[in-house]
């Protein structure tokens, strides 16, 4: 094995050091997962924001972009954001800068725009270039006491800039906007808040330390989402939800019925779930409509301006429009779940899900700390100027002395801190006062307000001893909040309703599919299909060559059709499930689980509460309860258990009179009373009639008083004596009327 020796300089440079594959991989994730955690996806519980949100608002700022000022290009405010504080693309930026700024995504905006910021039907922002802004007041608050020590401030990414680590927040902001993102391993997820309700709780946690989240919840009954809504969770999942930090929230839109008159109506939809694009969601309706998943409703309209207006049209003045309102919930967006996930960095950077009292608390905490940091700060400042003022009083009590010293002597600076026994700073505030201040009445406002500081700073130093005192200065400040952002206006009332957890509705199968006359086609061969509207003659269906009609049923698509089949099974099917019938059909075969061996010996419309007659070709049979075959699954249900060899079902018919009539295949007619069959959900049955050769041809329910009809060709015949035919269940019978049909079946 040979080796080559690099020349120098054209090795790696640097440590180079062996390390296994899965530690490097590992490290770099986990480096990768904490900044995601930390630096993008998860908010501050003390002022309720991203990295992303608190340097564009902290960039604003230092652009003077306050409410009363003028506003700037929205392209000049992301520039200062990427290239001083927060360096990922422009794109991502303006976007986190676009939500803040739009009031249906954000219950109290933190950024006034100007131009095209979106729309709720998910129109996009128009481009940085076009629109402007500047901070809002709410923003502000969050900013109020930034250049008063309040806070840490940080180096930004390349060491030219300082940045806030977190803002002094005056306003609760976490909760009052909620927050959203996805991290390396968790998520968070709060919705908005109403500021009100929030400063009600808080103030009574100030006033109670020890008060429990049910309590807290009295004040906070849920959220309060920016494009209004019903809010119709449990109230005991809400409850739960903020006592552990994870649920959610189901949210229906606002709807009311607007009377057309003549029993006319139609529903008006004026507010819709949060985050819901408004464009989307009618698409949504309409496809429901098109693919006539809701028969019920007829059409959906956009007639919305500034407010959402959807008008929804119903299919006819029948439709109770609780019903239709219903499955709309069901099967569109206009009933959506806003999960609750608390995940949020606590203020030692640590994530973890609060729950509602702490994140309250959180905040208390923060603000308590802020007033804290600003009094301490105000000392600071007051101590100094004392010291200013205490060197302009020497300097009035000596006035010709200075005079004199800042005329005459080379370095009048260090001249007067030696004969007035002056600090730096002192003797640098006399050097630079203007001669306008020698004037007798500035001596008096100089005393005077050292007499003012003095008595502020002793203010100052007793709250920082007075505990109490504190709380209520933040009681105070919150109370104001309060009042400035939660009156009960435009801007502060609550706009989701707080409803009721909805009752299930029992909803039948009819309303929910389109009624129309159809006239269902079966072949001989098997092949059925539906034909719009009831025929009168289907003698002009075509079929397959060699083939032709055999069953022909006037129905509903509404309607159920049963079939009964050869193996004693019956099979169940909708009207509005068969194929069109334009084409031939479909053969039955593939639309039920019907081997090769079997065929449909009877069709017929399911009727509730019905009885029918089914008997095998041995002869046997029973009742059975129409409500008792319907077959949920392809695979049918067995009913008539047919015997071994050549036994199979051959008869299903509609129980309606209280006589029974039984051919067999060796021509014998029996008749007897219906009451001696029994009623069975399952089974072989019980003896019809008996046979010597042959088996079982056809069954006939009828009344007596009736007499017994058949068909011969195109006539119908009729025997009313039928005394002669008269027995026993389980008797052979006698050869039928002169006259019957030749094939011993009764139609």
């Amino acid at each position: 094995m040979s080796t080559k020796t690099l020349p120098p300089g054209s090795g790696p440079v640097g440590d180079v050091r062996d390390t296994r594959l899965a530690d490097a991989i590992s490290e770099r994730y986990l480096s990768y997962a904490l900044s995601i955690i930390m630096s993008r996806s998860l908010p501050d519980v003390r002022d309720g924001l991203k990295p992303v949100h608190r340097r564009l608002l902290f960039a604003m700022r230092q652009l003077k972009l306050d409410p009363a000022e003028g506003y700037k290009k929205c392209a000049r405010v992301v520039g200062d954001v990427i290239g001083k504080y927060h360096p990922h693309g422009d794109v991502a930026v303006y976007d986190a800068m676009v939500r803040l700024a739009q009031d249906f995504a954000v219950r109290y905006p933190l950024v006034d725009g100007q131009g095209n910021f979106g729309n709720v039907d998910g129109d996009n922002a128009a481009a940085m270039r076009y629109t402007e802004a500047r901070l809002t007041n709410v923003a502000t608050a969050l900013m109020d006491g930034l250049d008063e020590d309040t806070v840490d401030f940080r180096q930004t990414y390349d060491g030219s800039e300082q940045e806030p680590v977190v803002m002094p927040a005056a306003f609760p902001n976490l909760l009052a906007n909620g927050a959203a993102g996805i991290a390396v391993g968790m998520a968070t997820s709060i919705p908005p808040h109403n500021v009100g309700e929030l400063c009600a709780a808080l103030l009574h946690l100030i006033k109670f330390p020890n008060a429990t989240t049910a309590k807290l919840v009295d004040f906070i009954p849920g959220p309060d989402f920016p494009t209004g809504g019903i809010l119709v969770e449990d109230p005991a999942a809400i409850m739960a939800a903020y006592k552990t930090g994870r649920g959610g929230f189901r949210l229906r839109a606002r709807w009311n019925k607007e009377n057309l008159g003549r029993g006319m109506y139609q529903i008006v939809i004026t507010e819709i779930p949060y985050q819901v694009q408004k464009s989307r969601l009618i698409e949504k309706i309409a496809e429901l409509i098109n693919n006539r998943r809701l028969p019920i409703l007829a059409d959906v309209v956009d007639e919305s301006t500034d407010d959402v207006r959807i008008v929804l049209e119903p299919r006819n003045r029948s439709v109770d429009p609780e019903l239709l309102m219903d499955q709309l919930f069901k099967l569109s967006d206009l009933e959506t779940r806003f999960s609750l996930n608390m995940n949020v960095l606590d203020a030692d950077h640590t994530p973890r899900v609060m729950n509602l009292r702490d994140v309250l608390q959180a905040f208390l905490d923060h603000r308590h700390v802020v007033l804290v940091r600003r009094t301490k700060h105000r000392i600071e400042k007051i101590d100094q100027r004392l010291d200013t003022l205490a060197g302009y009083l020497a300097a009035y009590l000596n006035l010709d002395e200075v005079i004199r010293i800042i005329r005459e002597d080379d370095d009048p600076k260090a001249s007067l801190m030696k004969a007035f026994d002056l600090n730096e700073a002192q003797a640098d505030a006399i050097l630079n006062m203007r001669l306008r201040s020698l004037r007798r009445l500035e001596e008096i406002e100089i005393k005077r307000e050292h007499g003012e500081l003095n008595d502020e700073k002793k203010s100052l130093n007793k709250l920082l001893k007075d505990k109490p005192g504190r709380w209520k200065r933040i009681a105070g400040e919150i109370a104001e909040i309060k009042k400035t952002f939660g009156a009960k206006d435009a801007i502060g009332r609550r706009r989701t309703e707080i409803g009721e957890a909805p009752v299930i509705m029992d909803v039948p199968l009819e309303a929910l599919i389109e009624k129309e006359p159809v006239t269902v086609l079966c072949s001989e061969k098997g092949w059925i299909k539906a034909a719009k509207g009831h025929l009168e003659d289907t003698g002009e269906v075509k079929y397959k060559e060699g083939d032709r009609e055999r069953f022909a049923i006037r129905a509903e698509t509404t309607d159920k059709l049963l079939m009964f089949a050869t193996n004693g099974r019956f099979y169940t099917m909708a009207c509005d499930k068969l194929p069109g019938g334009r084409g031939f059909g479909e053969p039955v075969r593939l639309m039920i689980e019907l081997g090769n061996e079997h065929d449909i010996v009877a069709l017929f419309l399911w009727r509730p509460g019905e009885a029918l007659l089914v008997a095998s070709s041995a002869g046997r049979g029973f009742r059975v309860k129409t409500d008792d075959v319907v077959a949920q699954t392809k695979s049918g249900k067995q009913v008539l258990n047919v015997g071994a060899g050549d036994d199979e079902a051959v008869v299903c018919a509609p129980v309606s009179g209280d006589q029974v009539a039984v051919i067999g295949e060796n021509r014998k007619l029996l008749i007897f009373p219906l009451d001696e069959i029994p009623e069975m959900t399952r089974g072989r049955g019980v003896i019809l009639q008996r046979y010597k050769d042959g088996g079982l041809a056809d069954v006939k329910t009828f009344n007596m008083a009736d007499g017994l009809s058949w068909k011969t060709g195109e006539r119908t015949r009729t025997e009313t004596d039928l005394m002669a035919w008269q027995g026993k269940r389980a008797q052979s019978g006698r050869l039928p009327p002169k006259g019957f049909s030749k094939a011993n079946k009764f139609s």
